[in-house]
């Protein structure tokens, strides 16, 4: 066995090899969410150290560390002890680029029960209180037709330039950040496994592009999933997330898929998206947990 390590994650593909075969188990990590968060690291690799735990050509286990206390992790649940590996890792590294140590933070799902035995065994405790994402899934069958949308409104693909940069600019409004510039969403669009046809958005009777709902498609597990999905402030309330999102369910199903997951906010401080979910058929199949040890919380 061997490590990896890099600036940023780099080694996405290898990371999104272990996503795959890891998926039917866990339902976490889909791969075109590793892809939206590779997005939202550019132009700040050194703040993203990463990791790879490889024997031969296969992946065993990944770590991803937003510094300075905040660590994504996966492991092949066949071979377990190799999350204590990745652990060790992280906390090293934690330890030495904090000047003044914390705890560091652990988000796994509650299907991830070797990693949640991984870390109970090193010390860490689970968090009672805070955010938490909960795990939604629905069957592309039974799908219901696309909501008919305000007069003036259409959903189409991005189509050029403007179209991106208007994307771009939904997304800052919708979520209140400065992240995703038109330069990154134009890199997100060149890196696997972006597919134009996914990433869908709703213009205005102006032509803006007031809200989006971006898809990403899993061919091996025949999965499709949302990340991000936005609404401008200015036209909220007008149903454009609905119809956005199902148009994205059907384009899933004319892929080939058989499933969609999306992952969202399951605490009561942000209802909203959930509740929308769960109203186009969502149900809930698992929820992330935070985990808090290591370098400045309890001794692993």
């Amino acid at each position: 066995m061997r490590r990896h390590e890099y600036a940023g994650p780099m080694a996405l593909r290898a990371m999104q090899d272990l996503a795959t075969r890891t998926f039917p188990a866990t339902g976490y990590r889909h791969i075109g969410d590793l892809t939206w968060n590779g997005c939202l690291s550019l132009d700040r690799v050194d703040a993203c150290p990463t990791a790879v735990w490889t024997e031969g050509d296969r992946t065993l286990a990944w770590g991803w560390l937003e510094l300075p206390d905040s660590l994504m992790l996966q492991v092949d649940p066949d071979r377990t002890e190799v999350a204590h590996d990745v652990l060790a890792w992280a906390e090293q590294l934690a330890w030495a680029e904090q000047a003044a140590p914390g705890p560091l933070h652990v988000e796994v799902a509650g299907t991830e029960s070797h990693l949640v035995k991984a870390l109970e065994q090193r010390g860490y405790t689970r968090a009672v209180d805070g955010p938490f994402m909960a795990c939604l899934g629905r069957a592309l069958t039974g799908l219901p037709d696309v909501p008919r949308l305000p007069d003036g409104y259409s959903i189409r693909a991005q189509q050029d330039d403007a179209d991106v940069a208007g994307r771009a600019a939904a997304h800052r409004a919708a979520f209140g950040s400065t992240r995703i510039t038109t330069a990154r969403h134009a890199r997100m669009r060149d890196t696997w496994p972006y597919r134009p046809e996914l990433d869908l958005v709703v213009t205005s009777p102006a032509g803006d592009v007031v809200a989006y709902c971006q898809g990403w498609y899993d061919e091996v597990n025949a999965t499709g999933a949302f990340e991000p999905v936005g609404t401008h402030p200015d036209h909220r309330r007008l149903g454009l997330a609905r119809a956005v999102c199902t148009a994205v369910l059907h384009a899933f199903a004319r892929a080939g898929g058989h499933r969609a997951i999306v992952y969202s906010r399951g605490d009561a401080a942000y209802p909203a998206p959930k509740r929308l979910y769960e109203s186009m058929g969502f149900t809930t199949y698992t929820r992330t947990h935070t985990f808090v040890g290591g370098p400045g919380g309890k001794a692993p």
